[in-house]
């Protein structure tokens, strides 16, 4: 579980209200309508990007400037991209003048949001974010003697010191400074103070819109209607401010005279700033409730793998089972604990990638796989010439960032002794520059690889990709590479090149450094202050998105003189910023981030997608310890197949009464069968994972009725059983043959899972969403839908005929889909 590490409240399962016709639809009648007000369409998502085009102003001409938001439908917290033409370039590299800015904002009036609804001005003042003294601020004025802020035409806030307030939906207190953080503050706005031109007048961003449980400060999606009336999530605003050449007050900062600065120093909220604002209105799926009060709660614990699907199912499953679906994230290790020490009065569905340890157990484990996804190597680095989209790395080049082997990674402001004679970064690596030869220079020192604190099966499978290749091994037994680099002598007594039992990401280097700006008392920053861990897969992902991995190494007092001082983050400059993270497949395509291509193991370099993803799938063998799990073994991967390929199963012992295996049952059929369906809408597969293979849905299906008859399955992760008598993609069940009775409750009651990280929000029930396509959606499995509604109950009949009729052909037709994709919170 995430730990509980944000001020905001816990996050409640989203709803949304949807239904999705897709597939072969000549010769089809339409479905019936659905009168479930849980089910709705997905309001076209996939297609709802949006151009508005820039006016002229009385001092700069933005009328050619068209700026597409790429979604604007269906959203929940993830990444948008941004696009836009007929810009002016900005200039240099500084983002003096010539840029936009971009800001979520709520509000309800048709026409737009006011100034005072925006989320902006966290990011504080001078050039550690760029150069203009307030264009990243709140700060206005209409007073003449305010300097650098002079507006004429602010005829509102008129101070000297005034600033404009933000106000929060629902009538909280607003602001009572431009400096108050009550409500977002640097490390988690969304904010984007400044956006780069190039010179062709093309530029591109990915943004990150946040729903009400990662903003309740905005609202949007929340619930709007008053009791008792249909769901009306509420919708918000992206707004983009161009800015050219000229100031608030009419200077012309390319030529300012009388030793005025060359830079913007305005804020967007100004009043001639902001009447240059271009809108674009934003639909967000419901956050609120969406289960029936009164359903028996089926609790569900484990893999981050599996969050982002699960999640996007629940709503599905809530209407189509009668059972609510709780979802807990947690370590494998734990859930498969859980598992082991399930009764009937402490139910579970655990998910994993190892398998269950069933030595010894009590009552049989059924172990179902339910999703393909991976891990990868997320990054978004910003040079001179734009932001990176390729880039290769070995083995051996992880193995030296996780063991904090270059200079930067330890220390910033010194070199240690130990570390001398190694590049400073990955960027000065003669194996990367070897690798990566049209690799830009860059602006600024790349920040550390960010990895997760949570012991999990995931850090395992990515050890046993950096044993599996000789290179690597080599180095982490303590074999200088090629160019003399060494690996941290304080990583080489671990024994990483050998050991097996590797599942979390050791921060060993004792090295204190001076902190920056340090002033007295002076202070010192440790490997954790420069290199924190993450939260999660997820929240790595977010960090990497925002272009900070949230280190606290510069020296700040707060306060009156005499208040102890604290370490603070340094907040990158625009144009220089630097991250990487181990992430998930998920949550790297959901926030639309570039991934490394990783070299597999008969040298091909290989990214995540669905197509490597499943020839990763066929590469694996079953495990030696239980033939229905296929082992994930790096060494196996090779062609096109993506060496940090993982399946997750899902995980149930007979040791639980028979309603609830009927139950847990009917979750594994719609995960193998409807849920395989790639898409936005609830329900649907999110991208970033690969559908399942047939021969794991049978097996899924398969394992399915063993659990519910109580009976073992007999078969293994290579076979291709029959399907369940469901029908394809359905819920149907075999028969019912009573539980298993017997067992004591040993401490396997559902409780939330460890992994005490230190920023980390809680991830209870139901906390996630799906991922957004960066490149557009894939292919779509063809499936149905489970028989529960009149029209799901027809999209199973025309499966069958279409099947008769075609002998055999795919068919792509799914019945109405709820539309809720549950939000995941990020820190």
């Amino acid at each position: 579980m995430r730990a509980a590490m944000n001020r905001r409240p816990a996050a409640r399962v989203v709803v949304a209200v949807g239904a999705l016709l897709a597939g072969l639809l000549l010769a089809l009648l339409p479905f019936p309508p659905v009168t479930n007000p849980a089910a709705a369409a997905d309001g076209g998502a996939e297609n709802s990007a949006v151009t508005v085009t820039g006016k002229k102003g009385p001092y700069d001409d933005f009328s050619k400037l068209k700026v597409t938001v790429g979604q604007t439908k269906g959203l929940r917290s993830q990444g948008v991209r941004v696009s836009w033409t007929g810009g002016q370039q900005t200039s240099d590299n500084t983002f003096a003048f010539d840029y936009l800015q971009i800001m979520q904002c709520w509000g309800d009036d048709p026409a737009g949001p006011t100034r005072e609804q925006c989320e902006f001005g966290s990011t504080g003042v001078g050039e550690s974010v760029i150069p203009g003294a307030f264009a990243g601020t709140r700060r206005v004025s209409g007073d003449p003697s305010a300097a650098y802020v002079y507006d004429p035409a602010e005829t509102q806030y008129t101070g000297a010191d005034a600033f404009v307030p933000f106000q929060p939906v629902g009538g909280l207190p607003a602001t009572t400074s431009s400096t108050d953080t009550t409500y977002y503050g640097p490390l988690d706005t969304n904010e984007q103070v400044a956006n780069r031109t190039f010179a062709n007048g093309t530029g591109e961003v990915n943004f990150e819109v946040q729903d009400a449980t990662e903003a309740p400060h905005l609202g949007c999606g929340a619930s709007t209607a008053s009791a008792g009336s249909d769901p009306a999530p509420r919708s918000c605003w992206l707004v983009i401010v161009p800015r050219g050449t000229h100031d608030a007050d009419g200077t012309d900062v390319e030529n300012p005279g009388d030793g005025r600065s060359h830079n913007l120093v305005t804020s967007p909220l100004s009043a001639t700033n902001w009447a240059q604002r271009m809108v674009v209105p934003l639909s967000f799926q419901p956050v609120d409730a969406f289960c029936p009060e009164g359903q028996p709660e089926r609790p569900t614990a484990g893999s981050e793998l599996t969050t982002d699907a699960v999640t996007s199912w629940q709503p599905k499953l809530c209407s189509a089972t009668g059972s609510t679906f709780s979802f807990i994230q947690g370590g494998e290790e734990e859930a498969r604990s859980q598992v082991l020490n399930t009764t009937s009065d402490a139910p579970l569905l655990g998910f994993t990638v190892d398998p269950v340890d069933q030595q010894g157990a009590a009552a049989k484990v059924v172990e179902a796989p339910v999703a393909v996804s991976g891990v990868a190597i997320a990054f978004f680095i910003e040079s001179p010439d734009g932001v990176v989209q390729d880039m290769k790395l070995t083995p051996r080049i992880v193995a030296k960032m996780l063991t904090h082997s270059y200079v930067k990674d330890v220390s910033i402001n010194s070199t240690p002794d130990h570390l001398k004679g190694n590049p400073d970064t990955f960027v000065q690596d003669k194996e990367f520059q070897e690798l990566n030869p049209g690799f830009p220079a860059l602006k600024g020192t790349p920040r550390s690889l960010m990895v997760p604190l949570q012991s999990s099966d995931t850090t395992r499978l990515v050890w046993n990709w950096l044993q599996s290749d000789a290179d690597a091994r080599n180095f982490l037994s303590g074999k200088p590479d090629p160019w003399g680099m060494k690996v941290n002598p304080y990583f080489k007594a671990l024994d990483l090149a050998e050991s097996t039992e590797l599942t979390d990401y050791p921060k060993v280097d004792p090295t204190t450094s001076d902190a920056l700006a340090n002033l007295t008392p002076p202070l010192t920053y440790t490997l954790t202050d420069l290199d924190p861990y993450t939260a999660d897969l997820h929240d790595g992902a977010v960090r990497t998105l925002r272009g900070n991995n949230n280190r606290t190494i510069q020296w700040q007092q707060e306060g009156a003189t005499g208040t102890p001082p604290k370490l603070i983050n340094d907040s990158p400059q625009l144009g220089r910023r630097a991250v990487l993270a181990i992430v998930d497949s998920a949550s790297a395509q959901r926030y639309g981030l570039k991934t490394a291509a990783l070299r597999n193991a008969d040298g091909t370099f290989v990214k995540p997608s669905t197509s490597t993803l499943t020839a990763g799938v066929e590469a694996m063998k079953p495990s030696s310890t239980d033939a229905s799990v296929l082992d994930p073994d790096p060494a196996r991967a090779k062609g096109q197949a993506y060496p940090l390929t993982a399946v997750a199963y899902a995980a149930a012992s007979m040791n639980q009464d028979a309603a609830t295996r009927k139950a847990y049952a009917q979750f594994i059929r719609y995960a193998a069968g409807a849920g395989q369906t790639q898409g936005l809408a609830a329900g649907q597969l999110p991208y970033g994972y690969a559908p399942l293979p047939a021969k794991q849905r049978a097996q899924a299906k398969t394992a399915a009725d063993a659990l519910e008859k109580g009976a073992t399955t007999g078969g293994d992760s290579t076979s291709a059983p029959p399907a369940s008598d469901g029908g394809p993609g359905g819920l149907g069940s075999g028969t019912d043959s009573g539980g298993v009775s017997g067992g004591t409750d040993t401490g396997g009651r559902r409780r939330r899972a460890g992994g005490d990280a230190t920023d980390g929000p809680s991830s209870a029930a139901a906390v996630n969403g799906s991922a957004s396509p960066s490149s557009g959606p894939q292919q779509p499995v063809a499936n149905s839908q489970s028989g529960v509604t009149p029209a799901e109950v027809m999209g199973i009949i025309r499966w069958v005929l279409l099947v008769v009729l075609f002998l055999g052909g795919t068919a792509g037709l799914s019945g109405p889909l709820l539309l809720r994709l549950a939000h995941r919170r990020n820190p």
